[in-house]
């Protein structure tokens, strides 16, 4: 029996192109793709589906290259666990409600029993991703970021386990470096440390400088597990198995340090002089979405604005909340930080070529159709709608319907 295809149609909308706004104008997707872009008066028919946008911005669906959202997701008050299963489903729906189609969870490789980190989870996290990836019932593309601690041995012999051995559509596994030992990254000065955790475990600043001086002869006496998980990923990403990712670059020098390990990446530069060298260097830059929506950040470091502002930033990352993607566009739209093509950029073709999925992020006939409608009121942003490749690849007229 032969299936029966159909378009979907989308009328009356204001389509955000990469370089231009096109009013009153109309998409149509072809078996997940976009196969036309035009104001001229598109006509559907039986079995099309027709959307009128009623002068919606069109957009393509957001990327998030960096999302923490499944920890908080699954373990929401201290002693509750509600599992991998119901937290991926859970979280799920954040995400798509929030306008992301495809996501980077970040996947701790560490032993940290404050932060829900372990062997263990690592192992239920990743499992329950794939397997579910896998059903081709997810309402998000679900991917992974694996976060490997510098300097925790069992996190890295677990990463070079749990690595996938082949290349996905042309994505690269992509692997986080992080080293949080205060002094360097996102607490380069080490005070801004003290008084965060004094603030959140009701410490004196004398109590919380004690506490981290402890911490770094901790970390500082794991140092040659650091040297040897470098020289492994550096190997990967030298002869292209990987994509490497810089985090928290702070100074000049870790930037070029980041260059020499062959990362492509700089995520979260602390400073204006590091993310300068990075982009000098050629490494992609990747901010916080939070920090834009707020204005700073939250830890004392650079304004991502004033990285957008100087061109410092190729896109943005939720870090840990979904809304906060589109929010800090409104917000860059809302105080004239930049125009409607740059700031959608930010969160969509921009992390889209920073992790190497060339076939997602624009507006453009080729590309896969994940597409939202969304308004602005003022600072804050709604999504209306989302659509999903996969689904309108599945020829069920009832399954694309009920999700956009």
């Amino acid at each position: 029996m032969n299936q029966v295809s159909h378009r979907l149609i989308i009328t009356n909308a204001t389509i955000v192109l990469p370089n231009r706004v096109m009013v009153d104008g109309n998409v149509v997707c072809e078996d997940g793709y976009i196969s036309d872009i035009t104001q001229a008066r598109v006509t559907g028919s039986s079995p099309d589906i027709v959307v009128d946008a009623r002068g919606a911005l069109c957009l393509p669906g957001l990327v998030d290259t960096h999302s923490d959202g499944l920890e908080r997701e699954r373990f929401p008050r201290p002693g509750v666990d509600l599992g991998a299963q119901f937290s991926v489903r859970s979280f799920e729906g954040r995400v798509r409600a929030s306008g992301i189609t495809t996501m980077f969870h970040g996947i701790g490789f560490e032993e940290d029993t404050k932060l829900h980190r372990s062997m263990v989870l690592a192992n239920e996290w990743t499992d329950e991703l794939e397997n579910y990836r896998s059903t081709g019932r997810a309402l998000v593309d679900h991917r992974i970021l694996y976060r490997l601690d510098a300097r925790d041995p069992a996190g890295f012999e677990c990463l070079i386990d749990r690595l996938p051995r082949r290349v996905d559509d042309g994505a690269l596994p992509l692997v986080s470096f992080e080293d949080h030992t205060p002094g360097q990254g996102q607490y380069a000065d080490r005070t801004a440390f003290e008084r965060y955790i004094a603030g959140t475990q009701g410490l004196t600043i004398e109590q919380a400088q004690k506490q981290v001086d402890d911490h770094i002869v901790e970390r500082d006496a794991l140092l040659t597990n650091r040297q040897l998980a470098l020289t492994w990923l550096i190997g990967r990403a030298t002869i292209g198995s990987i994509r490497l990712m810089a985090h928290d670059p702070a100074t000049i020098e870790e930037s070029d340090e980041a260059h020499r390990w062959r990362a492509s990446i700089a995520e979260f530069p602390t400073t204006f002089e590091a993310a300068l060298r990075a982009k000098e260097l050629g490494l992609r830059t990747v901010c916080g979405a939070p920090n834009v929506l707020r204005g700073r950040s939250h830890s004392g470091n650079v304004s991502a604005r004033d990285l957008i502002t100087q061109r410092l930033c190729d896109g943005l990352a939720s870090d840990y909340l979904p809304s906060t993607m589109l929010g800090a566009v409104a917000a860059l739209l809302h105080d004239k930080v930049c125009d409607l093509s740059t700031a959608v950029a930010l969160v969509t073709s921009g992390p889209a070529q920073t992790v190497g999925l060339t076939d997602r992020g624009l507006m453009e006939v080729g590309k896969i159709a994940d597409l939202i409608l969304a308004e602005f009121d003022g600072p804050l942003a709604v999504v209306r709608q989302v659509f999903r490749s996969e689904e309108m690849k599945s020829n069920n007229r009832e399954s694309v319907g009920a999700v956009s």
